[in-house]
């Protein structure tokens, strides 16, 4: 059975930093796509970061520069490092995991419960 546990949510007043781990069983990270998503109250999904084919990474556009997604592949743990955070990125972050189609083209059939960020102004 497949589990992905995210830690290290958390409050942190603008241009703070976190690092947000993602912990997997029942699944070898390095053989699948790994991303990042969040959710904010009321609104869709949004993929802020992903690691595809080739460790081939991706970065939405407002985080560019400022979260670095990687994968340890010795402890099987996802991370996403945030700096310089703001109160727009206030969201529950969500890890998943899944099969790659084409570089960053992946089908996400495995996600974690979530960990919470929010940012004060």
């Amino acid at each position: 059975q497949v589990h992905l546990v995210e830690s290290g949510g958390g409050s942190v007043q603008s241009g703070g930093s976190l690092r947000l781990s993602c912990t997997a069983s029942g699944i070898t990270l390095r053989n699948y796509c790994t991303a990042w998503f969040r959710r904010t109250s009321g609104e869709q999904r949004e993929r802020v970061a992903i690691i595809g084919s080739g460790s081939s990474t991706e970065y939405e556009d407002s985080v560019q520069g400022r979260f670095t997604i990687t994968l340890d592949n010795a402890d099987n743990t996802l991370y996403l490092q945030m700096n310089s955070l703001k109160p727009e990125d206030t969201a529950m972050y969500y890890c998943a995991a899944g099969p790659v189609r084409f570089r960053t083209d992946c089908i996400f059939e495995y996600e974690g419960q979530g960990t919470q960020v929010t940012v004060s102004s």
